[in-house]
């Protein structure tokens, strides 16, 4: 079984919202197979704890705007890892430190990625 065309949807939506309030290494998995709780997972980071809030409160913002709503939203009040549990989709947003340390990308690498937006360099003036 494979992540359902929404969750792939949700995942997009989230990823943008990440890059576009500067997200750094943001990459997605499909985890459908391992995990029966969700289909994909999302990861993002930042450098300080004010741009993880920042990226989370996009995050939230887009996906309502597509109809999504949360089940459970940890970590917040600290803003050194906050996961965003939409059911089909889990969205973890990490301060760098956490994001090296715990290094989820190691513990899901078997997984199918998923090709999602990346940040760009800034756009020059005219």
């Amino acid at each position: 079984m494979t992540a359902t065309d929404h969750a792939l949807e949700l995942v997009q939506i989230a990823a943008q919202a990440a890059v576009d309030k500067l997200a750094l290494q943001v990459i997605a998995f499909d985890v459908s197979v391992q995990l029966a709780i969700t289909d994909a997972f999302v990861l993002a980071s930042a450098a300080n704890e004010r741009q993880v809030n920042a990226i989370v409160d996009e995050v939230e913002h887009k996906l309502r705007e597509a109809d999504a709503k949360p089940i459970r939203r940890e970590g917040q009040r600290e803003g050194r890892w906050v996961l965003l549990d939409y059911g089909e989709i889990v969205v973890h947003v990490q301060h760098e430190d956490e994001r090296q340390f715990y290094a989820l990308e190691r513990l899901w690498r078997d997984c199918p990625s998923i090709k999602v937006p990346q940040p760009g360099p800034p756009a020059a003036d005219a």
